[in-house]
């Protein structure tokens, strides 16, 4: 069995994290060879590099620094775990990935959003997922759950909702690649829907 890649994506809050824990548990119970990881973060230097840019402490962060700053990590992140893991076989759970930095830098920041695709494509050598699971939901009920927000979840309602709806745009423009979900469905339920379309996505 070749490996896969999937990536889970969409606004603050959502509820990525606990669809990707899920998933792992899902994924070794059927005796799957996974690996999880997040961007930012997921290497030594990612873990650097998301302090760097969701710690308050640092100030002012110029969208192109913040920009920069993210495609850094993805390219660390590509070259020392998803590479490798995907040439081994297994397959790669990651909570964002390129569509969070078009969507979040590009759009929300109102940056060029070819631009910012291409730095990304580039810095993740252009490195597709099998399927990206966007999880969908009003940013401003959303952003309510999160009582201590960092330096990008506290940039607005109007910040986060630009950012959801170039997320959508995206996987309106590719629907065969993404699996687009309400998020406020029950987290059991959304749990199902992704592992049966992992499993279909992996040929069995």
């Amino acid at each position: 069995m070749s490996g896969a890649f999937i990536v889970f994506e969409g606004g603050d809050g959502v509820g990525k994290s606990t669809q990707v824990n899920l998933l792992a548990t899902f994924l070794a119970r059927s005796g799957v060879d996974h690996v999880v990881t997040r961007q930012p973060g997921g290497t030594p230097l990612g873990a650097k590099l998301r302090n760097l840019i969701l710690d308050h402490g640092h100030g002012d962060v110029a969208p192109r620094a913040e920009a920069l700053m993210y495609a850094a990590d993805k390219a660390q992140h590509m070259h020392e775990v998803v590479s490798p893991a995907l040439q081994r076989g297994a397959v790669v759970v990651s909570d964002r990935y390129v569509d969070s930095m078009i969507a979040y830098q590009g759009a929300g920041r109102a940056l060029a959003l070819d631009e910012v695709a291409l730095v990304a494509r580039w810095a993740t050598q252009d490195v597709r997922p099998d399927l990206t699971v966007l999880l969908d939901a009003d940013p401003a009920d959303a952003l309510q759950r999160i009582s201590v927000k960092d330096r990008l979840e506290g940039a607005g309602v109007e910040f986060h909702s630009r950012a959801r709806g170039h997320l959508l745009h995206l996987a309106q423009s590719d629907p065969e690649s993404y699996l687009v979900l309400d998020a406020r469905r029950p987290r059991e339920d959304l749990a199902r829907t992704i592992a049966s379309r992992v499993m279909a996505v992996m040929g069995r």
